[in-house]
């Protein structure tokens, strides 16, 4: 059950920018929700320092030791920080089945391409562009799904449509993706929040 606001826990591995739109949002009142909880598997990873500032609680737990222990520390801070729904924010580590098992349908993903096509195990970055170039794909897409057990297979939550320009190139389609993804993030979170995006 997600109540509103949104009580909203973040995986980030680096600069989070999903993440710090959203907390903007929030800030700005533009989103109906609450940052409870930001969790890097990396201690020197930019998202911490943001959240910091910000008001909003961190965690860092590392993944290459134990990742068993890793998954049940996460999940447990997520829950012990009321967290009901998580947002990945470029969190580059598989979730274990404890956290996946905690909060099944209820961790949201966003992909830079169109899924399933251009999707699974090391589809993520430049390496999705340069993909969907080389297919001499009309458009893009921007995902956001439910994160299961596989990469990029759970059922998607919105996408949008990003035509591929005449001369584009891998580099060129990232910088405008990226540039869409925040935002286009925040939006569904709001539609979530309204009721106008439905969760399973």
């Amino acid at each position: 059950m997600i109540s509103r606001p949104l009580k909203l826990g973040f995986l980030a591995s680096r600069n989070g920018s999903a993440m710090r739109a959203i907390v903007n949002a929030i800030e700005g009142r533009a989103l109906d929700a609450q940052a409870r909880l930001l969790v890097s598997n990396n201690k020197t990873a930019p998202a911490l320092a943001f959240a910091a500032e910000h008001g909003v609680p961190t965690l860092c737990v590392p993944t290459q030791s134990d990742p068993n222990t890793a998954d049940a520390r996460l999940c447990e801070a997520l829950q012990a920080s009321g967290v009901e729904l998580v947002v990945l924010s470029g969190y580059l580590r598989r979730l274990g089945p404890r956290t996946l098992a905690a909060y099944r349908e209820r961790i949201l993903n966003i992909h830079p391409g169109p899924l399933p096509a251009f999707g699974g195990e090391g589809m993520y970055g430049r390496r999705v562009h340069e993909a969907v170039i080389a297919a001499g794909a009309p458009q893009s897409e921007i995902c956001i799904h439910l994160v299961d057990e596989e990469y990029d297979r759970g059922p998607i939550v919105a996408r949008r449509a990003v035509a591929v320009e005449p001369g584009e190139t891998a580099e060129t389609l990232e910088a405008r993706i990226l540039a869409l993804e925040p935002p286009f993030f925040v939006e569904t979170l709001q539609q979530i929040a309204e009721g106008a995006c439905r969760l399973p």
